[in-house]
């Protein structure tokens, strides 16, 4: 049996300083990088998206960055297949591989495969809106927890999308989500994998996000807005509405003030600073280290590596 391809996902939330970690790991096994980040794939878009600078991108080989203009679609599938491509072609290279980015869903795409979801049903969806809005979320959320206990622990009782999509899928099947979920998860495991989380103290990362934008706008973060509307990349583009992207077209745009526009911005990066860790975390699979156990973090991965041989 052929032996399947090894991976090491170096994740996190952003600002934890994943880039540098994953840089000098990747260097000391001669392997390369794969960016694991939605927006990353955008051209003209770098300040914005905190691209490897052209130093960081010399010193080790990356995929995966500056292959789509920003008005190109680009999704968990899009990523799947292209990594995958990727991943085929270093390991049969003998190359170590490397996944590095902030986008969960799309390492999930890439490590447990997409999961199949059930069609939709209008009606169903419409009559469970109506019933949220009438009985209250908290009702409704009620009902899956006494139809699907365990799908229900994994979301939050106030993520009306989620709770109401489950309930759709447990009508249109009869089954609950949690099912669904645990079939498709023990069919499509493509890679060998090791999960490595960085995190540090919240405090110190939000105080890093708040620098990080400051940074980003001494480095010319308006102007590159500017260059994006100037091509022709409409605010209503998918890429357009990012972090930051949509922070500055606000200003641009609709006249919000430049302050109000800075702490917008810093705030809505540290809310999705906060999400990203709550996705992660719920990965038993992850082995969280701090971004200075590099050392620890380079045995671990030979370890794995020689467990593949």
């Amino acid at each position: 049996m052929l032996q399947k391809p090894s991976v090491i996902i170096v994740s996190g939330p952003t600002c934890v300083g994943k880039t540098e970690v994953a840089i000098a790991l990747t260097e000391r096994l001669g392997g390369e990088i794969i960016s694991a980040d939605a927006m990353q794939v955008y051209r003209y878009m770098d300040i914005g998206t905190a691209k490897p600078n052209k130093e960081q991108m010399a010193r080790v080989p990356h995929h995966l960055i500056d292959v789509l203009d920003p008005d190109e679609p680009f999704s968990a599938a899009s990523f799947r297949t292209m990594a995958g491509s990727i991943i085929a072609d270093l390991h049969e290279k003998g190359k170590a591989v490397f996944v590095v980015g902030g986008t969960g869903l799309y390492i999930k795409a890439l490590t447990q495969g997409l999961f199949e979801i059930p069609g939709q049903d209008s009606a169903i969806r419409e009559r469970l809106k109506a019933e949220a809005n009438t009985s209250g979320l908290e009702a409704i959320y009620g009902r899956l927890k006494r139809a699907d206990p365990e799908g229900a622990a994994k979301i939050h009782p106030k993520d009306t999308y989620r709770v109401i999509r489950a309930l759709e899928i447990f009508e249109l099947t009869g089954k609950p989500i949690s099912e669904h979920h645990m079939t498709h998860e023990f069919s499509d495991k493509p890679y060998r994998v090791l999960k490595i989380g960085l995190f540090m103290d919240r405090q110190i990362l939000y105080h890093r996000i708040n620098e990080r934008v400051e940074q980003m706008l001494s480095q010319g973060f308006l102007d590159e807005v500017k260059g994006l509307l100037e091509r022709g990349y409409g605010p209503g583009l998918k890429s357009m509405q990012s972090i930051g992207y949509r922070h500055v077209l606000a200003f641009l745009l609709e006249n919000v003030d430049w302050d109000e526009t800075v702490r917008l911005f810093k705030r809505d990066t540290r809310r999705y600073a906060k999400r990203q860790f709550t996705w992660f975390r719920a990965d038993p699979e992850i082995q969280w280290r701090q971004p200075e156990e590099v050392d620890f973090m380079g045995k671990e991965i030979d370890a794995f590596l020689t467990r593949a041989l």
